[in-house]
């Protein structure tokens, strides 16, 4: 049986059983990534009851395993794009390494 310890903050609200779920799942990196800074912030401004940070240390847990989950996503995504069309990802790349080489060259001059 848990309870809901609440943050008011931002009205970040934390249940004990349900910290490491609760909604984080429906969140975009964006949001996980807002929320996770809001936890931090809190955490380190310290005065909290020790139930209420120990809550918000596991809120913010699963705030970053969800942020980790979208950005592994994401390399997931480019590896594919790349794999699928090496040539095309092959002549970005030498593009994008021509232009900061003539970027570097052209500071020296």
């Amino acid at each position: 049986m848990g309870f809901t310890t609440a943050v008011t903050d931002d009205d970040i609200a934390v249940n004990t059983d349900d910290a490491t779920t609760g909604g984080v799942a429906d969140l975009t990196y964006e949001q996980a990534r807002d929320e996770l800074v809001q936890v931090v912030s809190r955490l380190e401004a310290g005065g909290e009851p020790l139930e209420a940070s120990l809550a918000l240390w596991e809120r913010g847990e699963a705030l970053a395993r969800r942020c980790q989950e979208w950005l592994d996503g994401a390399r997931a995504r480019l590896d594919a794009a790349r794999g699928q069309d090496p040539a095309q990802a092959s002549a970005a790349g030498h593009a994008a390494q021509a232009t900061i080489d003539d970027d570097i060259s052209g500071g020296l001059r």
